[in-house]
Protein backbone atom coordinates (compact mmCIF):
# COMPACT_ATOMS: atom_id res chain seq x y z
CA UNK A 1 0.00 0.00 0.00
CA UNK A 2 1.59 3.80 -0.53
CA UNK A 3 1.92 5.62 1.90
CA UNK A 4 -0.78 8.74 1.13
CA UNK A 5 -3.27 5.82 0.94
CA UNK A 6 -2.13 4.51 4.42
CA UNK A 7 -1.99 7.73 5.31
CA UNK A 8 -5.44 8.38 4.12
CA UNK A 9 -6.72 5.41 5.74
CA UNK A 10 -5.73 5.95 8.81
CA UNK A 11 -7.42 9.01 8.95
CA UNK A 12 -10.42 7.46 7.93
CA UNK A 13 -10.01 5.10 11.13
CA UNK A 14 -9.23 7.44 13.43
CA UNK A 15 -12.46 10.20 12.96
CA UNK A 16 -15.00 8.42 14.33
CA UNK A 17 -12.08 7.96 17.36
CA UNK A 18 -11.74 11.30 18.10
CA UNK A 19 -15.49 12.08 17.45
CA UNK A 20 -16.49 10.04 20.45
CA UNK A 21 -13.37 11.40 22.51
CA UNK A 22 -14.67 14.86 21.56
CA UNK A 23 -18.13 13.86 22.84
CA UNK A 24 -17.08 12.22 25.85
CA UNK A 25 -14.31 15.09 27.21
CA UNK A 26 -16.32 18.13 25.98
CA UNK A 27 -19.97 17.11 24.66
CA UNK A 28 -22.86 18.68 27.45
CA UNK A 29 -25.01 16.96 24.71
CA UNK A 30 -24.10 12.83 24.51
CA UNK A 31 -24.17 11.53 20.31
CA UNK A 32 -27.73 9.61 20.73
CA UNK A 33 -27.49 6.37 18.57
CA UNK A 34 -30.35 5.86 16.06
CA UNK A 35 -32.89 2.88 16.62
CA UNK A 36 -33.52 0.55 13.91
CA UNK A 37 -36.73 -1.77 12.43
CA UNK A 38 -39.35 0.31 13.24
CA UNK A 39 -42.69 -1.37 14.37
CA UNK A 40 -44.67 1.02 13.92
CA UNK A 41 -46.25 4.82 14.57
CA UNK A 42 -48.69 6.16 17.41
CA UNK A 43 -49.89 9.18 17.76
CA UNK A 44 -50.53 10.80 21.10
CA UNK A 45 -52.63 14.13 22.12
CA UNK A 46 -49.90 16.88 23.59
CA UNK A 47 -51.21 20.14 23.80
CA UNK A 48 -54.28 20.08 21.90
CA UNK A 49 -52.51 18.65 19.22
CA UNK A 50 -51.37 14.94 17.90
CA UNK A 51 -47.84 14.27 17.98
CA UNK A 52 -46.68 10.87 16.05
CA UNK A 53 -43.86 9.01 17.26
CA UNK A 54 -42.15 5.64 15.69
CA UNK A 55 -42.33 2.94 18.15
CA UNK A 56 -39.61 0.42 17.36
CA UNK A 57 -39.11 -3.68 17.34
CA UNK A 58 -38.52 -4.76 20.93
CA UNK A 59 -36.51 -7.95 19.93
CA UNK A 60 -39.04 -11.48 21.74
CA UNK A 61 -37.00 -13.48 24.32
CA UNK A 62 -35.36 -16.61 22.78
CA UNK A 63 -34.10 -20.04 24.58
CA UNK A 64 -31.05 -21.33 23.14
CA UNK A 65 -28.27 -23.50 23.85
CA UNK A 66 -25.12 -22.70 23.50
CA UNK A 67 -21.10 -24.50 22.29
CA UNK A 68 -20.89 -25.43 25.61
CA UNK A 69 -24.24 -26.82 26.34
CA UNK A 70 -25.45 -24.02 28.34
CA UNK A 71 -28.52 -22.80 27.33
CA UNK A 72 -28.70 -18.62 26.59
CA UNK A 73 -31.91 -16.42 27.07
CA UNK A 74 -31.84 -12.74 26.53
CA UNK A 75 -32.24 -12.60 30.59
CA UNK A 76 -28.28 -13.40 30.19
CA UNK A 77 -27.73 -10.03 28.00
CA UNK A 78 -29.47 -7.53 29.41
CA UNK A 79 -27.40 -5.75 32.00
CA UNK A 80 -25.38 -4.43 28.80
CA UNK A 81 -25.31 -4.87 25.22
CA UNK A 82 -24.17 -7.44 22.60
CA UNK A 83 -23.66 -8.21 18.87
CA UNK A 84 -25.55 -10.34 17.15
CA UNK A 85 -24.50 -12.06 13.85
CA UNK A 86 -25.57 -15.34 11.75
CA UNK A 87 -23.78 -18.07 10.18
CA UNK A 88 -23.45 -21.70 9.91
CA UNK A 89 -20.13 -23.67 9.96
CA UNK A 90 -19.94 -25.00 6.77
CA UNK A 91 -19.70 -21.46 4.83
CA UNK A 92 -16.24 -20.87 3.70
CA UNK A 93 -16.09 -17.37 2.63
CA UNK A 94 -18.07 -14.23 4.35
CA UNK A 95 -18.68 -16.46 7.87
CA UNK A 96 -14.67 -17.11 8.27
CA UNK A 97 -14.07 -13.54 7.05
CA UNK A 98 -16.48 -11.81 10.04
CA UNK A 99 -15.73 -14.00 12.82
CA UNK A 100 -12.28 -13.25 12.14
CA UNK A 101 -13.44 -9.62 12.89
CA UNK A 102 -15.58 -9.85 15.41
CA UNK A 103 -12.50 -11.60 17.37
CA UNK A 104 -11.57 -8.04 17.53
CA UNK A 105 -14.31 -7.17 18.62
CA UNK A 106 -13.77 -9.49 21.26
CA UNK A 107 -10.42 -8.51 22.21
CA UNK A 108 -11.33 -4.70 22.75
CA UNK A 109 -14.44 -5.60 25.04
CA UNK A 110 -11.96 -8.86 26.53
CA UNK A 111 -12.18 -6.82 29.89
CA UNK A 112 -16.19 -5.32 29.96
CA UNK A 113 -18.23 -8.11 31.47
CA UNK A 114 -21.51 -5.52 29.88
CA UNK A 115 -20.38 -6.87 26.58
CA UNK A 116 -21.42 -10.13 24.95
CA UNK A 117 -20.92 -11.29 21.26
CA UNK A 118 -24.48 -13.65 20.15
CA UNK A 119 -23.72 -15.43 16.79
CA UNK A 120 -26.54 -17.52 15.54
CA UNK A 121 -26.07 -20.32 13.53
CA UNK A 122 -28.99 -20.36 10.09
CA UNK A 123 -28.00 -24.80 9.82
CA UNK A 124 -28.94 -26.20 13.28
CA UNK A 125 -29.47 -29.53 11.38
CA UNK A 126 -25.47 -29.86 10.95
CA UNK A 127 -24.46 -27.35 13.44
CA UNK A 128 -24.85 -29.22 16.70
CA UNK A 129 -23.67 -28.60 20.16
CA UNK A 130 -20.35 -30.43 19.39
CA UNK A 131 -19.83 -29.09 15.80
CA UNK A 132 -20.28 -25.65 17.54
CA UNK A 133 -17.96 -26.07 20.80
CA UNK A 134 -14.97 -27.03 17.85
CA UNK A 135 -16.26 -24.43 15.74
CA UNK A 136 -16.42 -21.17 18.95
CA UNK A 137 -12.62 -22.75 19.48
CA UNK A 138 -11.13 -21.70 16.08
CA UNK A 139 -11.76 -18.16 17.02
CA UNK A 140 -10.97 -17.87 20.73
CA UNK A 141 -14.04 -17.62 22.05
CA UNK A 142 -13.70 -16.49 25.36
CA UNK A 143 -16.50 -18.53 27.74
CA UNK A 144 -19.75 -17.13 28.83
CA UNK A 145 -18.62 -13.57 26.39
CA UNK A 146 -18.64 -15.16 22.83
CA UNK A 147 -22.05 -17.79 22.53
CA UNK A 148 -22.59 -19.74 19.17
CA UNK A 149 -26.16 -20.82 19.34
CA UNK A 150 -28.05 -24.00 17.46
CA UNK A 151 -31.20 -25.20 18.74
CA UNK A 152 -35.01 -25.74 16.77
CA UNK A 153 -34.71 -25.17 12.98
CA UNK A 154 -38.05 -22.85 13.48
CA UNK A 155 -37.06 -20.84 16.20
CA UNK A 156 -33.90 -19.71 14.80
CA UNK A 157 -35.93 -19.09 11.50
CA UNK A 158 -37.80 -16.83 13.52
CA UNK A 159 -35.32 -14.95 15.24
CA UNK A 160 -33.77 -14.24 12.07
CA UNK A 161 -35.87 -13.35 10.05
CA UNK A 162 -39.48 -11.77 12.26
CA UNK A 163 -36.91 -10.14 15.21
CA UNK A 164 -34.12 -9.61 12.82
CA UNK A 165 -35.78 -8.84 9.88
CA UNK A 166 -33.58 -10.67 7.73
CA UNK A 167 -35.46 -11.76 4.47
CA UNK A 168 -36.66 -14.92 4.04
CA UNK A 169 -34.97 -17.05 1.47
CA UNK A 170 -37.32 -18.34 -1.48
CA UNK A 171 -39.48 -21.64 -1.25
CA UNK A 172 -41.36 -23.42 1.29
CA UNK A 173 -40.61 -23.13 4.67
CA UNK A 174 -37.66 -22.97 6.82
CA UNK A 175 -34.06 -22.72 5.15
CA UNK A 176 -30.73 -21.36 5.38
CA UNK A 177 -30.58 -17.63 5.96
CA UNK A 178 -27.33 -15.82 5.48
CA UNK A 179 -26.13 -12.56 6.35
CA UNK A 180 -23.09 -10.81 6.58
CA UNK A 181 -24.42 -7.61 8.29
CA UNK A 182 -24.07 -7.30 12.46
CA UNK A 183 -26.30 -5.83 15.14
CA UNK A 184 -25.76 -4.09 17.71
CA UNK A 185 -28.53 -4.78 20.44
CA UNK A 186 -28.75 -2.73 23.79
CA UNK A 187 -30.31 -3.21 27.01
CA UNK A 188 -33.66 -2.80 25.78
CA UNK A 189 -33.38 -5.60 23.44
CA UNK A 190 -33.55 -3.08 20.61
CA UNK A 191 -31.07 -2.66 17.03
CA UNK A 192 -28.96 0.80 17.45
CA UNK A 193 -26.58 -0.20 14.72
CA UNK A 194 -26.31 -2.43 11.51
CA UNK A 195 -23.10 -3.17 10.18
CA UNK A 196 -20.80 -4.52 7.21
CA UNK A 197 -19.45 -7.39 9.13
CA UNK A 198 -16.47 -7.35 5.95
CA UNK A 199 -15.52 -4.39 6.37
CA UNK A 200 -12.80 -3.09 8.65
CA UNK A 201 -13.95 0.31 8.37
CA UNK A 202 -17.70 -1.14 9.80
CA UNK A 203 -16.16 -2.85 12.48
CA UNK A 204 -14.54 0.12 13.76
CA UNK A 205 -17.33 1.92 13.50
CA UNK A 206 -18.82 -0.29 15.33
CA UNK A 207 -16.59 -0.65 18.27
CA UNK A 208 -16.81 3.02 18.58
CA UNK A 209 -20.71 3.09 18.56
CA UNK A 210 -20.45 0.45 21.42
CA UNK A 211 -18.35 2.47 23.48
CA UNK A 212 -20.82 5.25 23.39
CA UNK A 213 -23.75 3.16 24.21
CA UNK A 214 -21.35 1.95 26.91
CA UNK A 215 -20.88 5.81 27.93
CA UNK A 216 -24.63 6.53 28.15
CA UNK A 217 -25.05 3.70 30.32
CA UNK A 218 -22.40 5.11 32.63
CA UNK A 219 -23.32 8.81 32.77
CA UNK A 220 -27.08 9.18 31.48
CA UNK A 221 -29.19 9.98 34.35
CA UNK A 222 -32.56 9.05 34.56
CA UNK A 223 -35.05 11.95 33.99
CA UNK A 224 -37.59 12.50 36.71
Amino acid sequence: MRPKQTLLLGLVLLVPVLAFLFLKTFGTNHYALPTYLPDRVDSTQVGGGWQRDTVFHQLADFRLPSQSGRIVTEQDLKQGLYVASFFFATCPGACPRVNSQLMRVQEKFRHEPRVKLVSFTVDPEHDSVAVLSRYAEQYGAIAGKWFFLTGNKADLFRIATEEFRLPAPTGAGPGLVHSQNLYLVDKDQRVRGIYDGMKPKEIQRLITEMSILLYTYDHDKPRS
